[in-house]
């Protein structure tokens, strides 16, 4: 059994040099570190050309209607970590990209679309910020007070009504069904508008319709917004008429 054993390992270590190369040499240096790393280098190669892993710019073969930046969005808001990088190019797991393409599409959520609404809420986040505070220059500007300002304070403004406010998002969704702006904005989550955009039909599109767009988005947004501070909640807005949803 022993003689069995030692027979089968000299086969393995054999099979070993082989794969990294190291035949040539003398038994005792067949396992450098360094031809270890070829080997892996090598192999890495090999599943590469097998396309069992690709580019950046091949994410979108797997993943439908990927943008061309979805790599470092997978790796740092999906948590995708199954890639080396060679150089400066990033290398995918292609199965695991199939796996995370399947998920998402078992979800509804198309990336390009996910990516767009991630931006855009943080758009509207540094939009309300700068609204309310003034930007520092980081001089250090001199000035003078009088000697006699003092006890001049505000308290905060009376909070509108939540009824005014879902009053005005009522508004809002009339707008929304009445000129048929199903077609050129998106709302996510229910709480978000966002306008569609397509670089290749953007100059068809009336100006009056893309500022229309624009504005009731952002009411929209702001109204949420504003009807969240005040209830600690959102108006759901589910874009279909009454009318036309399914009764169950």
């Amino acid at each position: 059994m022993d003689k069995q054993l030692r027979t089968e390992l000299r086969a393995i270590k054999s099979i070993l040099a082989k794969i990294t190369g190291t035949t040539d040499l003398p038994e005792s240096e067949r396992f450098s570190v360094d031809a270890l790393d070829n080997a892996a280098k090598h192999y890495k190669k090999m599943l590469i050309e097998r396309g069992d892993w690709i580019q950046e710019y091949e994410i979108e073969k797997v993943i439908k209607n990927a943008p061309y930046n979805a790599g470092a969005f997978i790796r740092t808001q999906l948590g995708f970590t199954n890639f080396f990088t060679r150089g400066k190019k990033y290398y995918y797991n292609k199965p695991d990209l199939v796996a995370l393409a399947k998920e998402l599409k078992d979800r509804n959520v198309d990336l390009k679309s996910y990516m767009e609404f991630l931006a855009d809420e943080e758009k509207f986040r540094k939009a309300l910020s700068t609204a309310l505070t003034k930007s520092k220059d980081g001089k250090g500007k001199k000035f003078s007070l009088p000697y006699d300002l003092q006890d001049i304070v505000s308290s905060p403004p009376k909070a509108p009504s939540p009824d005014v406010i879902r009053e005005d998002i009522k508004r809002l969704k009339e707008e929304f069904f009445r000129d048929n702006l199903a077609g050129y904005i998106n709302i996510y989550k229910g709480s978000h508008a966002m306008v569609k955009f397509e670089y290749h039909f953007d100059k068809y599109i009336k100006p009056e319709i893309k500022k229309q767009c624009r504005k009731l988005c952002e009411n929209f947004n702001y109204a949420n917004h504003a009807l969240r501070l005040v209830t600690n909640k959102t108006e759901k807005f589910i874009p279909v008429k009454d009318d036309d949803m399914i009764q169950l």
